[in-house]
């Protein structure tokens, strides 16, 4: 069989020219699209990741802010815990301090007035000895009673130790102005002439005295100069009665109060 060269080589350049027009229009546009696929397919998977990546950063932001929020709220809540405890720990105090306050002086008041009490009790006890020992010396005798308290103040006087009239002599030589005798009641002439004369021998000199009446002097007489003092009053005896009226009743007082705490 004899070859056709020139049939061979019009396929052959048929065949190149369909293959040069397959690739330059078929498989070009192909491989191109395919090119251009992978590349959107790599940048659509670039994005894919960037966008994960800013995900997971949010991601992360959020759980440290979450654990910020959540340290800080419960720093606010033990602070504020904390401030709570405080201030009713205060109003507590305060609430003692002003229930302790209104104790004492509500037991300040008490024993201000037990103790004006006492007082008016006791006044009026002195007045009422002084008015019965005076009506029974006048029932009983001649003499009043201003007569017999000068009488023992007297004594008193006369009877004073020699430390005592030592120091009696140098306050009446220093003292600027005369020697005080005070009295519950007005003496009368003859008694402030017998306190004279008694001053006059018990320190050997002319003693200047000038009288005065003291109603707070119950039944009373007292020499006072240049701060020394000699006196004698039924205080001084109603003052130890009440005493021992005080240790009297303290000691009735406390098997009552031991018996009052006592448990059944």
């Amino acid at each position: 069989m004899l070859i056709d060269w020139f049939t061979v080589g019009a396929q052959l350049l048929n065949f190149l020219v369909l293959a040069w027009l397959l690739k330059r229009f078929l498989y070009r546009p192909i491989l191109d699209a395919l090119d251009a696929r992978e590349q959107r397919i790599a940048a659509e998977l670039a994005d894919a990741d960037a966008k994960r990546a800013e995900a997971d950063q949010e991601r992360e932001e959020f759980r440290q802010k979450n654990e910020a929020f959540d340290r800080q709220r419960s720093a606010l809540l033990s602070q504020v815990t904390d401030e709570a405890k405080a201030e009713r720990q205060r109003l507590l105090d305060e609430a003692r301090q002003a229930v302790d306050t209104l104790r004492a002086k509500r037991m300040e008041t008490l024993a201000n007035d037990t103790h004006n009490l006492n007082q008016a009790i006791s006044r009026r006890t002195q007045q009422e000895v002084f008015a019965i020992a005076r009506k029974a010396l006048s029932d009983l005798a001649t003499t009043s009673l201003e007569e017999r308290m000068g009488e023992v103040f007297l004594r008193r006087l006369r009877a004073l130790d020699d430390q005592v009239k030592e120091g009696f002599a140098t306050s009446l030589k220093t003292a600027t102005g005369p020697a005080l005798v005070r009295s519950a009641f007005d003496l009368p002439a003859e008694q402030r002439a017998a306190i004279q004369n008694a001053l006059n021998e018990t320190f050997s000199a002319e003693i200047r005295v000038k009288f005065e009446t003291a109603p707070d002097l119950v039944s009373g007489i007292e020499l006072t100069t240049n701060g020394q003092k000699v006196a004698w009053s039924i205080a001084d005896y109603l003052a130890s009665l009440e005493k021992g009226v005080d240790e009297l009743l303290k000691t009735q007082s406390r098997p009552e109060a031991k018996a009052g705490t006592g448990r059944p």
